[in-house]
């Protein structure tokens, strides 16, 4: 069965009134480019300067965005999504670390949500970054295939094995990890870290994902490589397919530094690029686990549309689909009504902490064309369904 991604109702059931007025007021705001760069610098000054304003980020765009402060708040909000067919990844949404000792102590922290993921249904998938675990200096000289001194091997080596510590727990509780994309200019370790970890942990079921981000205008091509390679290899191909994060960083990197600017010319090559990941992916399910994670209805009815005429059931076991919590619950809901697998993003974690992803949630729905205007469309459209029915 085919998803209605108009059903206001089905979308927004889990929503009581008073949270749809909450997100029609957040993303009227976000409609605004000049109220959210205004809201941005004023929220990271007064975080700076330690103003008590942590109770006010906590009501709105913390609430709308997040699943809370702690594991125990995340798997409270994934019980609450669970009732309606919708799992969750979940993301620890700290980031900014950049010291052995952090990277250290936050490997024992994921491979305690990959536990406690393991004892409930609803969390099927964690989601990390590499970045969270190696200094980004690192990564960005083994990028550009520079030379490593003989500390800074060393160096690459305990990130290796703070990685396959937690893709071999994932591997052992049957809960897949979501390598993040990073930025182009550090992605290539990325890229072999996540390979080398799935073909490890991938040979008998999908455990590792790595992420494809589908505005760059290679990453087609190197989704068709990276799954030759496995099946060469004799392993699953976990592809997390995405259209992309860092554009304006990405172009903005590209002139200063006089080289191709990595990112496709249009959004109408993103699109195409993006549908033909999708499509390729699910020709190809006997040997690649595809992860859909998009806001975009044409990509979702696309995938869905090709799963009815192939006969691909809705709940193969290497096909999800996937939207951040707080968006796109018309999308999301809806097709986890017609059942299929959907999974909510969840990040978790302080508020203060969570600021960087709180921030680029702020700027992307200020930038996508269309993306803010359609959210605030759905909502009034059920506040206006709600209040015809009392």
């Amino acid at each position: 069965m085919l998803p209605e991604f108009e059903n206001t109702e089905i979308a927004f059931r889990y929503r009581s009134d008073k949270d749809l007025k909450q997100a029609r007021f957040l993303f009227n705001s976000m409609g605004s480019p000049l109220l959210t760069s205004i809201g941005m610098r004023a929220t990271k000054i007064a975080l700076a300067l330690h103003l008590p304003i942590e109770g006010l980020v906590r009501k709105t765009i913390f609430n709308q965005f997040c699943g809370g402060e702690t594991m125990g708040d995340a798997a409270h909000t994934a019980d609450a999504l669970s009732q309606y067919g919708i799992g969750v990844i979940l993301d620890y949404g700290v980031e900014g670390k950049d010291n052995e000792e952090d990277f250290d102590k936050a490997v024992p922290e994921f491979i305690k949500a990959i536990r406690y993921a393991a004892s409930q249904k609803s969390i099927p998938f964690i989601s990390i970054k590499v970045t969270g675990f190696a200094r980004f200096s690192l990564l960005e000289k083994l990028h550009a295939g520079e030379q490593l001194s003989n500390s800074e091997q060393n160096e690459w080596g305990r990130v290796k094995k703070r990685i396959e510590a937690i893709c071999s727990a994932g591997a052992t509780e049957g809960i897949m990890v979501l390598v993040d994309a990073e930025e182009s200019w550090v992605q290539q370790p990325v890229d072999d870290l996540a390979g080398a970890m799935m073909e490890q942990f991938n040979k008998q079921k999908p455990v590792v994902f790595n992420t494809f981000q589908l505005y760059r205008n290679d990453r087609l091509e190197f989704l068709k490589i990276s799954e030759v390679k496995a099946d060469n290899k004799g392993y699953i191909l976990g592809a997390k397919l995405v259209r992309g994060a860092y554009m304006e960083k990405e172009r903005r990197r590209a002139a200063e530094k006089g080289y191709p600017d990595p990112i496709q010319k249009s959004k109408a090559d993103t699109d195409k690029d993006y549908d033909d990941a999708v499509t390729y992916c699910l020709a190809r399910l006997d040997k690649v686990a595809v992860f859909i994670g998009t806001h975009n209805e044409h990509s979702c009815l696309l995938a869905a549309r090709y799963m009815e005429e192939h006969k691909i059931a809705p709940t193969n076991a290497h096909l999800w689909f996937s939207q951040l919590y707080g968006m796109s619950d018309n999308i999301s809901f809806n097709l986890a009504n017609s059942g299929y697998q959907v999974a909510k993003y969840l990040p978790y974690g302080p508020v203060k902490d969570v600021m960087p992803y709180l921030m680029r949630r702020a700027q992307e729905n200020t930038s996508v064309a269309g993306q803010t205007g359609r959210e605030l469309m759905l909502i009034n459209k059920e506040m206006k369904r709600r209040t015809l029915i009392k």
